[in-house]
């Protein structure tokens, strides 16, 4: 008896692994690892791909570089995309925006696509406690997969920025970002700042705004952070902080959720010492309550934040 009970918890235990979501991971951050890991999430992106990084606001300089996101942009053949931003800046608008997109050389390895320069559109969303829909730049419908290229970092509102906040701020358009800031509340840039609400109600609406573009693309998206320059601050920032903690690596998931989990946990868990410290950051999510987005996201089914670790290094 003692034997088939031992049996059965041993293959519960198993049942529960393989359910969890895969999360893959490397030490190097290179052209080429970004390949290798695309590689190993075994989905083919098909079709007219965009490929969903932040530009980086002028002035700054922690944003993922052409050099090294250019090998993978040119292995799924795809279009780099970008939407304007609602807060008064350097790519607030599309002219403005491709001046920044030509100044650090994103056009120089790729096709770039602002996809709100055309204006934007309404898509659904299963979550409405916040938004009712979300407001996306309306080239998003010219795209079959998307490639959702993130890098990892702090964010002043969110906390962090990552996979999430990539789907869903990122694909927003200038209206789009305003709707999610507010929890629903105004669509206008110049309404947004008298008009921020809770903060966990921001986060709850980047989850729901990032189920809706997953969603809206039948989940043909695979999801990849970069873990470097981790600054306190957001792309979005022309005058960073400078990292303190050291480059981690790169992850990469089918899941969002599990994704920006395990690079949550790569960072809390990280054993800081003189010129390597995580200490900053993690301040910086725990005061804008960070890890509550993970936390909703799995609640309305977006992902799941229980994973499985593979270090394709070790492979």
């Amino acid at each position: 008896m003692k034997k088939l009970i031992l049996l059965a918890a041993v293959l519960l235990m198993a049942i529960g692994a393989s359910a969890q979501s895969k999360v893959y991971f490397t030490k190097e951050i290179s052209p080429e690892a970004l390949v290798r890991i695309y590689k190993a999430l075994g989905k083919e992106a098909k079709g007219r791909v965009a490929v969903k990084i932040s530009t980086g606001e002028a002035g700054g300089h922690n944003y993922l570089k052409p050099e090294l996101i250019g090998k993978l942009v040119s292995e799924v053949n795809g279009t780099i995309v970008e939407c304007n931003t609602a807060y008064a800046g350097k790519r607030m608008n599309s002219e403005d925006h491709w001046k920044v997109i030509r100044d650090h050389g994103f056009d120089k390895i790729a096709k770039v696509d602002i996809m709100d320069e055309g204006g934007d559109m309404r898509i659904p969303v299963k979550d409405t406690t916040h938004i009712k829909y979300d407001i996306v730049g309306s080239h998003l419908a010219n795209y079959d997969f998307m490639v959702n290229l993130a890098h990892f970092k702090g964010h002043a509102m969110g906390g962090f920025g990552g996979v999430l906040k990539n789907a869903s701020i990122g694909v927003a358009s200038s209206n789009g970002k305003s709707y999610i800031h507010t929890a629903g509340k105004v669509q206008s840039p110049a309404e947004l700042w008298n008009n921020l609400p809770a903060q966990d109600y921001f986060l709850e609406s980047m989850a729901s705004a990032a189920q809706g573009v997953h969603e809206y693309m039948k989940g043909n998206v695979l999801y990849i952070n970069v873990m470097n320059n981790m600054s306190v601050d957001c792309d979005c920032d022309s005058h960073p902080a400078d990292p303190v903690l050291k480059d981690m690596g790169i992850m990469a998931s089918l899941d969002p959720v599990a994704l920006d989990k395990a690079c949550l946990d790569k960072v809390f868990n990280h054993q800081s010492t003189e010129g390597d410290d995580a200490k900053p950051l993690i301040e910086r999510i725990n005061r804008q309550h960070g890890t509550h987005i993970v936390d909703y996201a799995e609640k309305i089914g977006l992902g799941s934040k229980a994973y499985t670790l593979i270090d394709i290094d070790n492979q």
